[in-house]
C-alpha cells in the first residue's frame, strides 16, 4: 500500500519541480550541471586569488584575518598563506602596526562608506622589518559579519625613491644656501664692478648718441651737398650732350668726348655713394607691383645704346612678353649696373640682354664678351670698393660700389643674383624675379616698344627749375632735339610764359625757391590744364618723401645728373600716343 503523503513535503517538492519520482529523476542531470558550473567558478576565483600578483586577504572586522594569498605571504616574508593567517590573525593587534587605533579608523571608514581606496600604511614583515604598502579595502555587502576583502601593493621602492628625492632636495637646498652665502660675499666686489660698468655704459651711450647724431648730420650733409653738387653736374652733362649733337672740328669733338667721359665718371661715383647711403637706411621698403619686362628693358636699351656705340660695343636686347612682380625702380637699378659694367668691361664684341623663364620665375640675364672673371673673385666683386682690374685706355673707373649696390638691392627684393664667367670668353650676370600672377594687357606691354624715339619737333615742353644754369642747359638740349622749350623758375613764371596754352609735357624740379616744390607747381598746372598733363620730375633729391609725393601725383622721377639717353627714353614714353 502506498505511504500516506506529507503535505509539507509535497509543497516543497512542487516548488522544486520534483513533484514525482519521475520528475526528480529527470532533474538530476541539470542539477549536476549547475553544481559543476559553480565548482568551476569557484576554482577560477580560487586560482585568481592564489596567483594574483598583488597581495589579497579576506578578513572579518570582528574575528580578524581569515585567508590570504601566496603573494601577500611572500610579501610579508612567510612560507605560506596559512602561516601568515596564523601569525597575524588579529587585525588590530597583529596585522596593522598602528595597532587598535589604526584598525578602528579603518573600520569606521569602511562602515561609513563601504570602501577605502588608496590607503597607504606600513606592515611588518616576519623578520620585523617594515614595508610600505598601498591598500584598496572593500566591505562585502552580501555578508552579515562585516567581511572585508583587500588588495595590497608593495610601494616600498617608490617611498624609498621619494625619500631619496627629498634627501637630495634637502642637500640641494643646503648647497643653494651655501652658494647664496658665497654669492652674497661676492656682491660687495660686484657692486663696485657694476658701478664701473654703468659708468662705462653711460659713456658708451654718449658716444653712441654722438655717433648717431654725426650719422644724421652726415645724411643731411650728404643730401644737401649732393643737391648742390648734382645741380652744376647736371647742367654740365646736358651741355655736353648738346655739344655732342653739333658738328664740331675734330679737336673740339675730342675735347667734348673727354669732358663727357670725365662727367660720367664723376656722376657714377656720386650716384653710387648716394645709393649706398640710401640703401643702408632701415626704413627703405620695396614697392611691389606687376610690370612688363618690355617696359623694363626697352628704356635701358635706349639709354645705353649711345654709351655702347661710343665704346665700340654692340648692344642687343631680346625682350619677352612676360610680366614680373617686383619693385620696378629697384630692379631697373640692378639691370642698369649689369649693363653698365658689361659695356665698361667689354673691349670687343657685344652685350646681349635677354630673359629665360624657369617655372614661376623669370631670369633676366646680361651677357657680354669681355675678358671674364676668375671664379675665385666672384664673391669679392660684390663687396664695397672692389672693382674689376682694367687697363683699357680711357676706361672710366668708379669707386667699386656698383655690384655692392646690386647685392643690397637683391637682399631687399629677396631676388637671387648669379654670375657665370669664363676667363677670356665673357660673363653672364643674371637676376631672378617672380612672374606676375596675372598677365598684363597686350597694349600695355607693347606701347613703349612701339613708340620709342617719338619725334620732338613742334612739341611744347615746359621746364621749371630754380637753377638758371640748369634751365639754360636743359633748354639747349631739348631744342637740339627739335622741341619748343619754355623755361620758368617757379609757378608764376610758368603760368606767365604759357599764356593760357597747355604744354605737351612739364619737366619740374622738386626743390624750388621759397620752400615750394615742383609737385605743388605741377598740381596747380594740372588744376588749370587738366589732370592728364604728362609730367616728369628731375631732381637731385633721393629721399623717400620726394618719391612718395611723386607717386601720389603719378609722376615719374629721374635723379640728377641725368643722362641724355635716359631723358630721351622717358620723354618717348610720356609723349607716346596712349591707347
Amino acid at each position: 500500500m502506498p505511504r500516506p503523503s506529507d503535505p509539507r513535503r509535497d509543497v516543497l517538492t512542487g516548488l522544486l519541480g520534483l513533484g514525482s519520482q519521475s520528475s526528480r529523476k529527470s532533474y538530476y542531470p541539470e542539477l549536476l550541471a549547475r553544481l559543476e558550473e559553480l565548482e568551476a567558478e569557484r576554482n577560477r576565483y580560487k586560482w585568481l586569488f592564489e596567483n594574483a600578483v598583488h597581495g589579497i586577504f579576506q578578513a572579518s572586522l570582528a574575528d580578524g584575518l581569515r585567508m590570504a594569498n601566496r603573494s601577500l605571504a611572500r610579501m610579508l616574508g612567510y612560507q605560506s598563506a596559512a602561516e601568515l593567517v596564523a601569525a597575524r590573525g588579529s587585525l588590530g593587534g597583529q596585522f596593522f602596526i598602528g595597532g587598535e587605533s589604526e584598525f578602528q579608523r579603518i573600520r569606521q571608514q569602511l562602515l561609513r562608506k563601504g570602501e577605502l581606496t588608496g590607503y597607504e600604511t606600513r606592515l611588518a614583515r616576519a623578520d620585523g622589518t617594515l614595508m610600505d604598502v598601498r591598500m584598496n579595502i572593500l566591505l562585502r555587502p552580501d555578508a552579515n559579519d562585516h567581511v572585508i576583502e583587500a588588495f595590497v601593493a608593495d610601494v616600498t621602492e617608490r617611498k624609498q625613491a621619494q625619500l631619496a628625492m627629498q634627501q637630495l632636495n634637502d642637500e640641494l637646498e643646503q648647497r643653494v644656501q651655501q652658494r647664496t652665502h658665497e654669492l652674497e660675499g661676492l656682491n660687495e666686489s660686484l657692486r663696485y664692478e657694476i658701478i664701473e660698468h654703468e659708468r662705462t655704459q653711460g659713456e658708451l651711450r654718449k658716444a653712441r648718441d654722438a655717433a648717431e647724431q654725426a650719422n644724421r648730420s652726415k645724411d643731411r650733409y650728404l643730401a644737401a651737398a649732393s643737391h648742390d653738387l648734382l645741380q652744376p653736374l647736371n647742367a654740365a652733362r646736358l651741355l655736353m650732350a648738346t655739344l655732342g649733337d653739333i658738328a664740331l672740328p675734330e679737336s673740339a669733338r675730342l675735347l667734348v668726348e673727354r669732358s663727357h667721359t670725365a662727367l660720367e665718371s664723376a656722376e657714377d661715383m656720386l650716384s653710387d655713394l648716394l645709393d649706398i647711403s640710401r640703401l643702408d637706411q632701415p626704413n627703405l621698403q620695396p614697392e611691389y607691383s606687376d610690370c612688363s619686362v618690355d617696359e623694363l628693358l626697352q628704356p635701358l636699351l635706349s639709354e645705353f645704346g649711345s654709351v655702347a656705340e661710343a665704346a665700340g660695343v654692340r648692344l642687343r636686347g631680346r625682350t619677352c612678353a612676360h610680366a614680373v612682380h617686383t619693385d620696378f625702380r629697384l630692379l631697373s637699378r640692378i639691370l642698369r649696373n649689369f649693363i653698365s659694367n658689361a659695356i665698361r668691361y667689354t673691349e670687343r664684341g657685344g652685350v646681349l640682354v635677354g630673359c629665360r623663364r624657369r617655372g614661376s620665375d623669370l631670369w633676366i640675364e646680361v651677357w657680354d664678351t669681355g675678358r671674364g672673371i676668375d671664379r675665385a673673385h666672384f664673391r669679392r666683386i660684390f663687396q664695397e670698393f672692389n672693382q674689376l682690374d682694367t687697363d683699357r685706355p680711357g676706361q672710366r673707373r668708379g669707386v667699386g660700389l656698383g655690384l655692392a649696390i646690386v647685392e643690397r638691392i637683391s637682399r631687399l627684393l629677396k631676388a637671387e643674383v648669379q654670375v657665370r664667367s669664363r676667363l677670356g670668353r665673357g660673363s653672364v650676370f643674371s637676376v631672378r624675379v617672380p612672374l606676375a600672377r596675372q598677365p598684363l594687357a597686350t597694349q600695355q606691354r607693347n606701347t613703349l616698344g612701339a613708340h620709342l624715339a617719338v619725334p620732338l619737333q613742334g612739341r611744347r615742353l615746359l621746364v621749371i627749375d630754380n637753377e638758371q644754369m640748369v634751365l639754360q642747359s636743359m633748354q639747349g638740349l631739348l631744342q637740339q632735339w627739335g622741341a619748343d622749350v619754355l623755361t620758368a623758375a617757379d609757378l608764376e613764371q610758368a603760368l606767365s610764359c604759357l599764356q593760357g596754352r597747355a604744354p605737351d609735357l612739364a619737366l619740374v624740379d622738386y626743390h624750388l625757391d621759397g620752400g615750394r616744390t615742383g609737385l605743388q607747381a605741377l598740381a596747380a598746372l594740372r588744376a588749370q590744364f587738366g589732370e592728364d598733363l604728362p609730367a616728369l620730375m628731375i631732381t637731385a633729391d633721393r629721399t623717400e618723401d620726394c618719391r612718395q609725393g611723386a607717386r601720389a601725383l603719378g609722376v615719374s622721377v629721374l635723379n640728377k645728373p641725368i643722362k641724355a639717353g635716359k631723358l630721351r627714353a622717358s620723354l618717348d614714353t610720356l609723349l607716346s600716343p596712349r591707347r
